[in-house]
């Protein structure tokens, strides 16, 4: 990952689900529920973010909504926002997830 992808090619270039959902939160102005990130491939957004949580460290803002499902009846979905405050570290744990595993180190929460 270069110093000077932005953030666009970021999210294609992202080697994961994990890193691509990370990735899209960047912009601080992004935010995603569970339905709106299927398009970047991830059907268990409440999974993936809990995963950043607790791996990783990062605090995000979750807000409650309605939505329209797949059939168009409204249900009740969290929408997650990455806050500026988080930043810096997202962008750390970023770096992280493009390196090969075996070359990982953790980032410390």
């Amino acid at each position: 990952m270069s110093t000077t992808t932005s953030d666009a090619e970021l999210l294609v270039q992202a080697p994961s689900k994990i890193a691509r959902v990370l990735a899209y939160q960047l912009p601080a102005c992004n935010s995603l529920n569970r339905f709106e990130a299927e398009a970047l491939g991830d059907h268990c957004l409440n999974s993936t973010i809990a995963k950043l949580t607790h791996d990783y460290g990062l605090a995000f803002q979750r807000q409650p909504e309605k939505v329209p499902n797949h059939w168009g009846t409204p249900c009740d979905v969290v929408r997650y926002r990455l806050p500026a405050s988080q930043q810096k570290r997202a962008r750390a744990v970023l770096a992280l997830l493009f390196k090969p595993a075996k070359d990982r180190k953790e980032v410390a929460a």
